[in-house]
């Protein structure tokens, strides 16, 4: 199946070396051994795979192959600095793709020796518009679907719900069992999984650590980590508030969403906010991977508690404001009010259940699913 990062992988390999990151079972993999059938030699080596890891430490790959295909190295101590010097070395046209998730994304944040020397994109679940270019399926159809199976590739092509279900247990099961071991200790799995029963009740809720914090019995600073090692295992994502003083947004509450919907629970409502969450955070990491362009996700949230579900950026300025709705049709006072502060910006409400798009103060009001089916990615 081809996704919708191919051709630019596949563009940029020419020139650099790729690194492919994203949530276990997105895909990575297999867009990788996609990949390769655009080569008329090519060879997969995971780390994970006991032959494979000794061909790595060995550097015995075959150096006539015109495609190297690294999975899973950033479990390799001082993986870096080793691959600095594969690439450094490797034989003249050989492409090099490196994938993994986790402790790779986390480390691609800080400044390393790799510098210069790759291009990176970061893998998502299937949005409304994908799964329509890949289905041929309504936008409708496209956004129900999601909201029904989450975005992974697994749950959304299973024959049922039952097998939709039976894959997100044991993916949520391993998730914590294996991946979260390690980054903790095994004697905090029982907290930390707590805590991730507690965010998927609190999706779309500015997020108090210390409020959690008590609940568990652990200090905020010990959230503050866990949190962190959800993110680097792409389990969720934060939402920081707009302002234009970036140390000023970061000491306000964020909001955390799910890179798997089908993990939510809540209502209808919150399963829609967090859909559109992941495909806006998949629209701006596409931009940003795959043009440069400094965009952004944030919401907006005033002290007397004023607020709009989502808000884009580009180069600093607000270009969107987005708010989501099950069923209403009239304009939220929050998005109303900021739309006159924030003129510049596009403000538009998306509905899920909508019968006709209206145009009221300056706000759009449509179709939630054949919006998102304009987003990049």
């Amino acid at each position: 199946m081809k996704r919708y990062l191919d051709d630019l992988v596949l563009y940029d390999l020419a020139s650099k070396m790729v690194i492919l990151t994203g949530p276990r079972q997105v895909g990575k993999t297999t867009l990788s051994r996609q990949l390769m059938t655009n080569f008329d030699a090519s060879q997969y080596l995971n780390w994970d795979v006991p032959q494979d890891r000794a061909v790595l430490q060995r550097q015995s790959w075959n150096p006539r192959a015109k495609l190297l295909v690294m999975d899973e190295i950033h479990k390799m101590r001082d993986w870096k600095g080793w691959l600095k010097g594969v690439v450094d070395g490797r034989a003249p046209g050989q492409a090099l793709l490196v994938t993994g998730s986790a402790r790779m994304e986390t480390f691609r944040q800080g400044g390393d020796s790799l510098a210069g020397r790759y291009f990176s994109f970061r893998l998502h679940p299937f949005s409304v518009r994908e799964w329509c270019e890949q289905q041929g399926a309504s936008a409708s159809e496209a956004l129900d679907h999601l909201l029904a199976r989450g975005g992974f590739p697994e749950p959304c092509l299973a024959a049922d719900p039952v097998q939709a279900d039976r894959w997100r247990m044991q993916y949520f099961n391993d998730l914590i069992r294996e991946d979260v071991v390690e980054f903790s200790r095994v004697h905090e799995i029982n907290t930390m999984r707590m805590f991730v029963e507690m965010l998927r009740e609190r999706v779309g809720s500015p997020l108090s650590l210390a409020s959690i914090a008590r609940d568990l019995a652990v200090s905020p600073a010990t959230l503050k980590r866990y949190l962190d090692i959800l993110q680097a295992l792409f389990i969720v994502f934060t939402v920081q508030p707009w302002h234009r003083n970036v140390a000023r947004a970061l000491l306000q509450s964020p909001k955390v969403y799910f890179f798997d919907t089908g993990l939510i629970k809540g209502d209808e409502g919150v399963r829609l906010e967090n859909a559109v969450a992941g495909m806006l955070l998949k629209h701006a990491h596409f931009l940003r991977d795959s043009a440069g362009r400094e965009v952004g996700l944030h919401y907006i949230r005033t002290k007397d508690g004023a607020e709009v579900d989502f808000a884009l950026s580009e180069n600093g300025e607000l270009s969107h404001l987005i708010e989501c709705k099950q069923g209403d049709n009239k304009p939220h006072r929050s998005l109303v009010r900021f739309a006159e502060q924030f003129r510049s910006a596009e403000s538009t409400q998306i509905v899920r259940n909508l019968r006709q798009e209206e145009f009221r103060n300056e706000i759009r009001i449509t179709d939630a699913a054949t919006w998102l089916q304009t987003l990049a990615a």
